[in-house]
């Protein structure tokens, strides 16, 4: 697993009362690791929360910043309130290579369907298709209000449907997808209400056509669970992980700590390697590669009757 970056903090900017910009630097002038668009990197807060933010500008081999929205919740778990009010320019934050769950992938047609700040993956690979040509690109950017939409300018005026429900109530989406089409591919991302939306509207396409990212994160107890058996690799120890519980939190009871902070699925700090057994993966972080050795313990659960995982150290080895 790469080292984290020390990055600096060049730019911030408020883009509405509650979603600032924030552009990311090496301190020394470097080129920074490249991302395809759709990318994310966690971000360590001061407050000491880890937190993943898309990238909004195009993907690039060797960039000179890295750009993140980040929208002030109130009411979360605090990561967001710690990089509002207590980030300014010129600080140093710990942030992650980028990673990338919500790929883009080649195809003749695109639709776009971002709710609220699910805008800001989707505004890197808008941009890139439109940079690059030869595909039909419709955006469906839907909002409360306008004073809320980051980038509302700009996806106003460039032929964008942009829709604010406290205006007009809810956009109906069916007429957007009631035709499945091999040619093109969906990619949704916003709240959970919205992914699921698009999922239900789009049960009678095909599953390789349909991309969803909820910022929501994972509920660690949701769909199918199974007890199972997790061996601690280090001790051997046999942790029994309930049909009611999380991974993580079982090792927890059995005294065997490791680092976590969302637990939601979508920072990667809690990540283990997998030495054995076959991981039911849940989370937003992992791509397929690395589904192959680790495993994240917050949300994933298990499709074999064990698994066995052991903590990471830096360079991917098992302590």
């Amino acid at each position: 697993m790469p080292e984290d970056l020390r990055l600096r903090v060049a730019e911030t900017e408020d883009l509405t009362a509650s979603v600032r910009r924030f552009v990311l630097v090496d301190p020394a002038g470097a080129a920074l690791p490249g991302y395809r668009s759709g990318a994310h990197v966690a971000v360590g807060t001061p407050a000491g929360h880890r937190r993943s933010y898309s990238l909004v500008e195009p993907g690039s081999r060797a960039p000179q910043r890295y750009v993140l929205c980040v929208r002030r919740d109130a009411a979360g778990r605090g990561g967001s309130v710690s990089m509002h009010d207590d980030v300014a320019v010129g600080d140093e934050l710990t942030v992650s290579e980028p990673a990338n769950a919500f790929p883009l992938r080649r195809a003749k047609r695109y639709l776009f369907i971002a709710g609220g700040i699910g805008i800001t993956p989707v505004r890197s690979m808008v941009a890139e298709l439109r940079a690059r040509g030869g595909a039909d690109v419709t955006v469906l950017y839907l909002t409360r209000r306008p004073e809320e939409a980051a980038f509302l300018d700009e996806f106003s005026a460039d032929g964008s449907v942009v829709h604010h429900s406290a205006l007009h109530g809810r956009l109906d989406l069916w007429p957007h997808l009631a035709e499945p089409d091999d040619d093109a591919r969906v990619y949704c991302c916003g709240p959970t209400g919205l992914v699921e939306e698009v999922l239900a509207l789009t049960a009678h396409w095909r599953p390789s056509r349909v991309h969803v990212e909820d910022f929501a994160g994972v509920d660690p107890l949701g769909g199918r669970r199974e007890p199972f058996t997790a061996v601690w690799a280090p001790t051997g120890a046999r942790v029994q992980v309930g049909a009611d519980a999380t991974l993580l939190a079982a090792l927890g009871r059995a005294g065997i700590a490791v680092d976590a902070s969302c637990a939601s699925g979508t920072c990667g700090t809690c990540r283990l390697r997998l030495l054995a057994g076959e991981a039911d993966h849940r989370d937003l972080v992992l791509t397929e590669a690395e589904r192959e050795g680790f495993v994240m313990p917050c949300v994933s659960r298990a499709r074999s009757r064990e698994l066995v995982v052991a903590p990471v150290r830096v360079g991917g080895e098992p302590a």
